[in-house]
């Protein structure tokens, strides 16, 4: 009865299988991930950290990104933060220096978008989605989101090769002091993991990773909601519904 009533006053529809109703019927949600995988680009960015990501950028999943990206389709935001989270307690599940990884506090730092984006769009959408993310792990385990990082400004990466994406993004962005002094009193011991949306070619989180580095701070890993498919090889696959 909702999706008929939605159908009727919105118009909208399934943006997995076009069905009338809600913009993602029970059907398409119930044939996502619910397993996270290691999901290197090709070629890997020198020093990327383990990128883990929970679905394949494509059909319904692209256009829930793109939907909550630029369409202002913010209902899109729990979807895209389930996805991100199990990323995450993928990614921070195993620690060969931890014992015990699950007490240790969870600090999750968007990628930051373009100066300007934000303002354009009315919020910051990767941001977004990390806030959706955490709070459903805050019932696993302490997670703070730190936007940590901020970009200087970078042109457009769409239509950019992987080697034009490092080079449009390399050293655009960096931690104010201010935030960094924040974060450090507050959460003196943490998992420290880089968030996006989407890993594509691993510039833009390599970037990220490397701010962090560069104030002392170590992530421990990339997670994201999705990963394009990798184009060379398959080092690394994941299941056969989600990341390969």
């Amino acid at each position: 009865m909702l999706d008929e009533a939605l159908d009727l006053f919105l118009g909208s529809r399934c943006v997995g299988c076009e069905r009338p109703g809600r913009m993602l019927c029970a059907a398409c949600r119930g044939l996502m991930s619910h397993r996270a995988a290691v999901a290197w680009p090709s070629p890997v960015p020198d020093g990327l950290v383990v990128p883990w990501a929970t679905e394949s950028y494509d059909g319904a999943v692209r256009a829930l990104v793109v939907g909550h990206k630029d369409r202002g389709q913010w209902s899109h935001r729990r979807v895209l933060g389930a996805l991100l989270a199990e990323a995450v307690r993928a990614a921070t599940a195993y620690d060969d220096d931890d014992p015990d990884p699950r007490s240790t506090p969870l600090l999750l730092v968007p990628v930051p978008s373009r100066p300007g984006a934000g303002r354009q769009r009315g919020y910051d959408a990767t941001e977004a989605l990390v806030r959706a993310a955490a709070r459903s792990l805050r019932g696993e385990r302490r997670t703070a989101v730190a936007p940590l990082v901020v970009s200087r400004g970078a042109a457009d990466q769409a239509g950019l090769d992987a080697g034009g994406r490092a080079a449009n993004v390399r050293h655009s962005m960096h931690c104010p002091s201010g935030a960094l002094a924040r974060a450090a009193r507050r959460w003196p011991r943490a998992h420290v993991v880089v968030c996006d949306d989407v890993v594509t070619t691993g510039a833009s989180a390599r970037e990220a990773q490397r701010a962090l580095e560069a104030v002392g701070l170590r992530p421990v890993a990339i997670a994201a909601v999705a990963a394009t498919r990798r184009r060379h090889g398959d080092a690394a696959a994941g299941p056969a519904r989600g990341v390969a």
